[in-house]
């Protein structure tokens, strides 16, 4: 008996499978985690959200700026057509005859200017002198007569024959020294050394003060007004030599006697 109470003892004493086992506790989800579930899904709400607006205020803005930028388009087109047509022509004309240009004639009624724009040593020029003299001996003072320098780049005694004449003109003789280099171009032209000696022979025969004549012919005064006259022209769209302008207008014809005889009468029986 006292065997059989020791063996039920003992198996007793076993706990049962699993029994009085200690189970790790499993997380019940509390108010925190809940939060923190919630607080992400505002901030995903809230990330969304401001993705839109940021895309619809892009989306307003470029709508807006573009049609500032045709409000604008238009205002600039209408400033500058009103620029083209109040202020070229005052310009253009300001650019044929300056003040200070050399008027081999001028018309008591100035209704008729013819303008040239030309290069001592250019061929073309030279072709074209004789129907250009025979035209100011024809009409006088009935014209004003102008004459611009132009000298070409590849010309290599164009700039010595303008300053040459430039400080001619300085001492009254400019007229002189526009016919004595025409009259004697195929004489000096197309040399490639310097003619600026043969220039001064010809202010000396003109009974000019030579000291003046070569102190003038180097300044930087005489190069600037050439060159001011080469840069009215390259503004009118000059690009050769001779180019003429009959009252404002670009002569296209033929530059001799006969094609600016027949612009002249026109431009004087309007």
């Amino acid at each position: 008996m006292a065997a059989n109470n020791a063996k039920t003892r003992k198996r007793t004493a076993k706990p049962a499978t699993g029994a009085g086992r200690t189970q790790p506790a499993r997380p019940t989800p509390t108010g925190t985690g809940t939060a923190r579930t919630a607080a992400r899904k505002t901030a995903t709400a809230t990330r969304a959200t401001r993705k839109i607006r940021k895309t619809g205020m892009s989306t307003n803005l470029k709508v807006t700026l573009g049609v500032l930028a045709v409000a604008l388009a238009v205002v600039v087109g209408i400033v500058v057509v009103n620029r083209s047509i109040n202020i070229a022509p005052v310009a253009a004309s300001e650019a044929l005859v300056r003040a200070d240009s050399h008027r081999l004639s001028t018309a008591a009624d100035g209704k008729t200017t013819v303008v040239e724009f030309l290069d001592f040593e250019c061929e073309s020029c030279l072709a074209a002198y004789p129907g250009v003299e025979q035209l100011r001996a024809e009409y006088g003072d009935r014209i004003t007569y102008v004459v611009r320098y132009f000298p070409i780049a590849s010309h290599p005694n164009a700039y010595n024959a303008a300053h040459a004449a430039e400080a001619a003109a300085r001492q009254g003789a400019f007229e002189l020294m526009y016919k004595k280099l025409f009259d004697t171009q195929t004489i000096w032209g197309h040399n490639q050394q310097s003619q600026a000696p043969v220039f001064e022979g010809y202010a000396q025969e003109m009974g000019l003060d030579m000291a003046r004549f070569r102190a003038d012919v180097a300044s930087a005064e005489v190069a600037a007004r050439v060159r001011a006259d080469a840069a009215d022209g390259q503004a009118l769209g000059v690009q050769g030599t001779p180019t003429f302008f009959i009252n404002g207008e670009r002569f296209d014809g033929r530059p001799d006697h006969n094609g600016l005889k027949t612009a002249i009468d026109r431009s004087l029986n309007s």
